[in-house]
């Protein structure tokens, strides 16, 4: 079976879509392999998000990126992870199902450390829970 292909969608791609991007890049099975962009770059990876990968045993090694070095290429599947990237890439000019998940932004968290790990945690259980079953239809 041939390997189906995802893009995730934020606003900076420092947290959520490379979050998710991660997270099924480590599935086992190697049915999906995962791409993440931002509509806006921040050009960095946040830490946070790199620790909690890390807690869950995910080394990632992402780079934050534009949507617009995926422009032309086609997806199985495009899924907005904020609701900032839904009403800047209302279309995606592509084949592919789209899917909407507004994950908090954690990066947006304030607080002490533990709060704001809390808050990166809660989007990594909520990648878990809303988006990886949606792998399987």
């Amino acid at each position: 079976m041939a390997t189906k292909k995802v893009l995730f969608l934020c606003t900076g791609n420092s947290c959520r879509s490379q979050m998710a991007e991660a997270m099924v890049n480590a599935l086992p099975d190697r049915q999906w392999q995962a791409f993440s962009a931002g509509t806006v770059p921040a050009g960095f990876v946040h830490p946070m998000a790199l620790q909690v990968l890390k807690e869950a045993g995910i080394e990632h090694q992402g780079v934050s990126k534009s949507v617009d070095v995926f422009k032309g290429q086609s997806f199985d599947l495009v899924v907005t992870v904020c609701s900032d990237a839904e009403e800047n890439c209302p279309v995606w000019l592509g084949s592919g199902r789209k899917l909407h998940v507004s994950l908090e932004d954690p990066a947006a968290v304030e607080g002490d450390e533990e709060t704001r790990l809390n808050a990166f945690r809660k989007v990594r259980e909520n990648i878990q829970r809303l988006i990886l079953p949606q792998l399987q239809e």
